[in-house]
């Protein structure tokens, strides 16, 4: 419980002090990129109002409370789950990263209206797009962590010979 505490908080600290040292420290914004190593890492300004590449983007309010409370029902069952099952350490600490980058990424929505995204990455003559942050990057560690990783204890049926 204590390990998927500490990974939740450092996920959502590093995405929370990376979008403001980025946006209020560098100056990124619609207007001012800066490209770190480029073509690799470049950091671009982009508000998400939908989910994983601005889907279900509608600028309307009750898209973004729908949202925010799916991403909190969503923390709690798996943080339900994982208290209630034995799973190894590595699971916890996935299990803390999902959550902690989804409640970065809540924090967004409910302070600025939509979740801030700055990186951009591109490599051997492929130009991304799309724009991410620190939290999708725990998200999805965390989520491909728990597939390869969690155990399953669900009781097992005997067979009958």
């Amino acid at each position: 419980m204590r390990l998927m505490f500490w990974a939740g908080l450092f996920a959502f600290l590093s995405d929370q002090i990376s979008k403001y040292f980025v946006i209020h420290v560098m100056g990124v914004s619609p207007s001012k990129s800066v490209d770190v190593l480029p073509p690799v890492l470049n950091l671009r300004y982009g508000e998400n109002r939908g989910v994983n590449f601005g889907l279900f983007g509608s600028d309307s309010e009750t898209t973004r409370w729908i949202l925010i409370v799916a991403a909190l029902v969503i923390c709690s069952a798996v943080s339900i789950w994982a208290v209630r099952n034995v799973q190894p350490r590595i699971v916890r600490l996935c299990v803390g990263f999902l959550v902690g980058g989804a409640l970065g990424n809540v924090f967004d929505r409910v302070y600025y209206g939509y979740v801030l995204d700055f990186l951009n990455t591109s490599c051997c003559g492929w130009s991304n797009p799309t724009v991410y942050n620190v939290a999708d990057v725990f998200i999805f560690a965390g989520a491909l962590g728990l597939v390869f990783f969690a155990k399953d204890n669900s009781p097992k049926k005997k067979r009958a010979n």
